[in-house]
């Protein structure tokens, strides 16, 4: 993929690390969008996400362009700015825009509550911009995306901490109930502590969806252990079938070790590992979306869900890859009402590749939930 380098952006007049006019903003972003969509002409007012953007094609877009403007921009810019002209805007300006944990990912009706659908350990909300324009109902919605994500602040790696961070940011925009709260994987943990603190202040939860979520393996009842390990030993058996007689002792001893990481979490011991993993990673990914992952591993293995007094709309995978089987063997002890949806897809497609079908889902659960 030739993209606009250096000697491009001496010749378009543009001073790396400088304001931009938005002029000559407009024509560069032009040309970077086109290389990085694959895709011509690209209209200035045309949406990232309406002409086939996602997360990796906006990670790669910023990377580009602070390669030929000097500027770096927060991945998230791109909602506050999903055009040509209004991303050139931004780059008029000294300053980005003060980061916000809300992304509005569909808006709506002011006289119905907003929609809030928390992250995944990743900490972006890329990954929910298609089922939050898909679900069909009059709520606005908004993502909460992971304080860091900017670059500039340091991540959060206590969900306990993450949920204060959210809560204040719900409560300002919706300062009481009924509130419509959804967890997306590891975002299912969070929004589960902002609903323990919302009920503990005495407001109403309508609904608390959370979307193929589960606690660290450590806190799993034994007989959900047993069933996991019985599955994966299928397919490790298959695996090492297929490999060759060298290969079979380095397989087993790493997957003897990912069983040993989940049995017992040491936290000194999962930073090397993680800093060694940084090392071999694919130097693209930008350090900042590094760092909120390896945060929210550390917060997912340290957080041990609490018994909510509620009710708890369950989605889970169809394709079951990581989880339990079942998520009642997991979920049933810790929720007063648990209720289980199955969607297509396996954990990552499900709220991706099979968003719509999620989303629906979803709005069939909101409508109920408000009557």
């Amino acid at each position: 993929m030739n993209f606009l380098d250096h000697k491009d952006l001496h010749m378009s007049g543009v001073a790396p690390g400088k304001p931009i006019h938005v002029g000559l903003a407009i024509d560069t972003l032009t040309r970077i969008w086109e290389r990085v969509l694959r895709q011509s002409p690209i209209s200035a007012d045309d949406n990232f996400f309406d002409i086939g953007g996602d997360s990796l094609l906006a990670i790669a877009l910023f990377l580009e362009i602070e390669k030929a403007t000097g500027r770096q921009l927060p991945i998230s810019t791109i909602y506050d700015a999903p055009t040509v002209a209004s991303l050139a805007a931004v780059l008029e300006h000294a300053t980005v825009p003060r980061f916000s944990p809300l992304v509005l990912l569909k808006p709506g009706a002011d006289d119905v509550p907003p929609v809030f659908i928390v992250h995944g350990v990743g900490g972006s909300v890329m990954e929910l911009s298609q089922l939050g324009k898909h679900i069909r109902s009059r709520h606005p919605v908004y993502g909460i995306q992971a304080r860091g994500l900017d670059g500039v602040d340091a991540p959060k790696d206590r969900v306990e901490d993450m949920a204060q961070i959210y809560l204040d940011a719900i409560t300002e925009t919706q300062p009481h109930g009924p509130y419509l709260l959804v967890g997306n994987s590891f975002g299912g943990l969070v929004m589960l502590e902002v609903a323990q603190r919302l009920a503990k202040r005495g407001e109403k939860i309508a609904l608390l969806a959370l979307l193929d979520t589960y606690p660290h393996p450590r806190y799993w009842p034994l007989k959900c252990w047993l069933a996991v390990l019985r599955r994966r030993a299928k397919h490790h058996a298959t695996a090492l079938r297929r490999l060759p007689f060298d290969g079979a002792l380095p397989y087993i001893i790493r997957v003897c070790r990912g069983l040993m990481d989940h049995l017992r979490f040491r936290r000194g011991a999962y930073v090397r590992r993680w800093a060694a993993a940084a090392d071999d990673e694919d130097n693209t990914i930008p350090p900042s979306l590094q760092r909120l992952r390896h945060s929210g591993i550390v917060a997912w293995a340290h957080y041990r869900p609490r018994y909510y007094r509620g009710k708890i709309i369950f989605m889970r995978a169809e394709v079951v890859t990581r989880g339990p089987d079942d998520p009642n063997v997991v979920w049933g002890s810790l929720v007063q009402n648990l209720e289980v949806h199955t969607m297509p897809g396996d954990h990552l497609g499900m709220s991706t590749v099979h968003a719509e079908s999620l989303a629906a889902g979803l709005s069939h659960c909101l409508q109920k939930a408000l009557g």
